[in-house]
């Protein structure tokens, strides 16, 4: 049996957390608690392509915050 997360037969989703990190998740695997589909059903190269398109900054959106936060605060 293939791994689910890397069958190329299968259809699956984008995934993202209130992070604003995201997962690449079989369609037909129930999404855990804390993500939300933010893409498909599609074929696995779509959903990745997408993933690789769209999720530029790897950082956590609270260390983009705090990051950004720390800009603005004096030395």
């Amino acid at each position: 049996m293939p791994n689910p997360f890397e069958d190329d037969s299968r259809d699956y989703l984008a995934l993202r957390n209130d992070e604003e990190q995201y997962s690449l998740w079989p369609h037909d695997v129930a999404v855990p608690d804390g993500w939300r589909v933010v893409y498909g059903p599609a074929s696995r190269e779509k959903v990745v392509d997408h993933v690789d398109q769209t999720w530029t900054d790897m950082r956590p959106k609270s260390l983009r915050d705090a990051m950004a936060a720390n800009e603005g605060a004096p030395a």
